[in-house]
């Protein structure tokens, strides 16, 4: 079975959340199963990992947008260093930037993605047995290859969409429709949602099975998905829940190289003490206080705009009896909010931007790490804490509903119910005590490491849903 994957994001090549994670590492599992060979395809970006390898063109071709003509080239990664094959598609002038996202023109930008893939394939006469789209930036796919007749050789080939995150659907105006590949007109509605195009809701329209990343997330879509809660309902029988995993290869305490000190379940306290007194030193924290971070954007949809009344609400209430580090970026009123807090306490620290270095180390470090989510759709921030050894603290919505069991039931974390600064200070003072309970909190580390999250489970329910 030969599975294209169609992603913005891949982990290592760029990463911007979950989506790099996942695509990063989804088919270097799946090509673990016999008969299954499945690849990635992404845009071509200014990055490191793209100087630091060594690339192929397999294809030079051309493709034309409204009244414009682009160059495509496709690229391959000669090693197949990341376990399966990676094609990076360059369109000079579009898809050759520093970033995935954040660019004025970003709709053209992943219309000419999809385009410029569809085109290469057709005119290789290569055929896969399954196109997995991710997300909206490539939801078009589907509705191209039965639609487009430019792509009538790929007309029936499967295709699979993941929503990662339905709080982004790539909304854009009709007039944006002149950029496509001619498509048969009267199939029009199948793009259409409320007088807008919509590349989500025409991916879950038009493709053959679709999939929220866990089960919980995918029962809140049948009731708040932006507007398009009807459609999902409609479309039920093909809908999928799956879980994500995390590659434990990645990210393993044992031989991860971004540590100061590599540990493992035997040694897991002190291996976590060692580290703690490290990243403390770095940023002038006391390592014998307990630790909570946070590590992710800084947006609604994470419960971000809180974390300025929880640190000050939590610091206040404990008379300075903990540390918080947080490590992120984005909302620049946040931004602005944290780093006043850092004048006046001392055991608050704050790194803005994004190193995956540093979240290494905050997961290895920290005793608690904090997700106070509106919307989750799986989070993979709390399966890397549990396997680093870290209590989570979560916001019982989506994924964190399915993967985080509160400890009073025996579970791995401390679970509360509403997006407030209130009810995660209340979760925050329950997490003290579990801290100075020494037996409670060392079972919880043993145990916490001990959970299987990693992909060979995810891969096989994928594989399910290709086969049906």
């Amino acid at each position: 079975m030969k599975i294209f994957n169609l992603s913005m994001e891949c982990y290592p090549v760029a990463k911007v959340g979950g989506l790099g994670d996942v695509v990063g590492a989804l088919p270097k599992y799946l090509n673990r199963i016999e008969g299954i060979e499945a690849s990635v395809v992404m845009p071509w970006y200014n990055k490191i990992f793209v100087h630091e390898h060594e690339f192929e063109i397999v294809f030079d071709g051309w493709i034309h947008q409204s009244h414009h003509t682009f160059q495509v080239q496709v690229m391959k990664e000669k090693s197949k260093v990341l376990g399966f094959d990676l094609y990076l598609v360059k369109i000079p002038g579009l898809l050759d930037r520093d970033n995935p996202y954040g660019y004025w023109d970003e709709s053209q930008q992943f219309l000419a993605f999809q385009h410029g893939v569809l085109h290469w394939l057709t005119a290789m006469k290569i055929r896969p047995d399954i196109l997995h789209c991710h997300d909206y930036h490539t939801g078009l796919v589907p509705f191209m290859i039965e639609n487009c007749p430019e792509f009538r050789f790929l007309k029936g080939v499967k295709t699979i969409g993941t929503i990662h995150n339905g709080e982004y659907q790539g909304q854009m105006n009709w007039e944006m429709s002149g950029y496509f590949p001619w498509f048969y007109g009267e199939q029009w509605g199948q793009l259409d949602w409320n007088g807008f195009i919509n590349p989500l809701a025409a991916m879950i329209k038009c493709c053959h099975a679709f999939n929220a990343v866990s089960e919980g997330y995918l029962h809140e879509l049948f009731e708040s998905f932006r507007g398009l809660e009807g459609l999902v309902r409609q479309e039920h029988a093909k809908a999928y829940g799956i879980i994500n995993g995390i590659d434990v290869e990645v990210w393993n305490p044992a031989t991860d190289s971004f540590l100061d000190f590599n540990f493992s379940e035997e040694n897991v306290v002190i291996g976590k003490q060692k580290n703690k007194i490290a990243l403390c030193k770095e940023y002038n924290l006391d390592p014998d206080l307990p630790l909570f971070g946070f590590i992710g954007r800084f947006a609604g949809e994470k419960g971000a705009d809180l974390l300025p009344d929880i640190v000050w609400r939590s610091i206040q209430e404990t008379y300075g009896a903990l540390n918080i580090i947080i490590l992120g970026s984005g909302d620049k009123n946040i931004e602005y909010q944290l780093k006043e807090l850092t004048q006046s306490y001392s055991n608050f620290a704050l790194d803005l931007g994004y190193k995956e270095y540093l979240s290494h180390k905050i997961y290895a470090s920290s005793d608690f790490l904090l997700m106070p989510s509106r919307v989750e759709p799986c989070g993979l921030n709390q399966i890397y804490a549990m396997r680093y050894g870290t209590v989570p603290i979560v916001r019982y919505t989506g994924g964190l509903r399915d993967t985080v069991e509160d400890v009073s039931s025996g579970g791995s974390g401390i679970n509360f119910g509403a997006a407030t600064a209130k009810d995660a200070v209340h979760a925050i003072h329950r997490a003290l005590h579990i801290y100075h309970n020494k037996e409670l909190m060392q079972r919880l580390l043993h145990s916490n490491m001990n959970y299987d999250f990693s992909w060979e489970k995810s891969a096989e329910r994928y594989l399910e849903m290709y086969k049906r």
